[in-house]
């Protein structure tokens, strides 16, 4: 039999055993790599996911993706309790332009961006209506501690469930991660998303150009 026909022989076991212990590890770092840099963006999914085709928003560098006014689609009803017990609808701010946060007191990067959140609705009060909705609290005690640690003077739906966010339709700029921002312009419609936590420069990206759309 020709040496190009030989079964090659069998490698030593132990050296099996060696390589297959080297790429485990090798699997098992790069999965807290991708988890690591996941949990500095995001806490959790929504459970929602973006569409596929035409899309009519576009996304920057720093990760704001925004509409032209003539793609935008209608913001869905999004109401419901507040953690303080009122019923709120974001239909009850049109004419002025809403700031949706979705939130979680268990969320590190939402406790680092609310500071940027309460002075920007401060300084914006005139035009803008800021509304936080408080996801996957399952009570709600939690949640008010941290509107009152932050100082967060805007209203706050209660969604321990996260079914607002599921509201949203897909292939439009949903949210699908906590944090998350939607802007809504003066006519209903959706018009910014973030999926990261913000910074002030960022949130004022996002809120200043529809404030001049008047």
């Amino acid at each position: 039999m020709s040496a190009a026909c030989r079964a090659p022989r069998s490698p030593n076991r132990s050296l099996l055993r060696s390589a297959r212990s080297r790429r485990s590890r090798a699997t098992l770092l790069a999965a807290g790599a991708a988890a690591a840099a996941l949990a500095l963006s995001a806490c959790s999914s929504g459970g929602t996911s973006g569409g596929s085709g035409k899309t009519n928003f576009i996304t920057s560098k720093d990760g704001i993706s925004t509409a032209k006014k003539g793609d935008r689609h209608d913001a869905p009803d999004i109401d419901g309790e507040t953690l303080d017990g009122k019923q709120l609808s974001i239909d009850d701010y049109k004419g002025k332009v809403v700031v949706l946060n979705v939130w979680g007191s268990w969320c590190p990067p939402c406790r680092a961006e609310a500071p940027n959140f309460v002075k920007v609705a401060a300084d914006t009060k005139d035009d803008v209506q800021f509304v936080g909705i408080n996801a996957r609290d399952p009570e709600k005690g939690p949640a008010i501690s941290f509107e009152k640690d932050y100082e967060v003077t805007y209203p706050s739906l209660y969604d321990p469930m996260g079914k607002l966010m599921l509201r949203f339709p897909k292939g439009t700029l949903n949210p699908q991660f906590i944090p998350s921002t939607i802007v809504v312009d003066r006519d209903g419609k959706i018009a910014a998303r973030s999926q990261q936590p913000l910074n002030e420069e960022k949130l004022r990206k996002m809120v200043e150009p529809l404030i001049a759309e008047k």
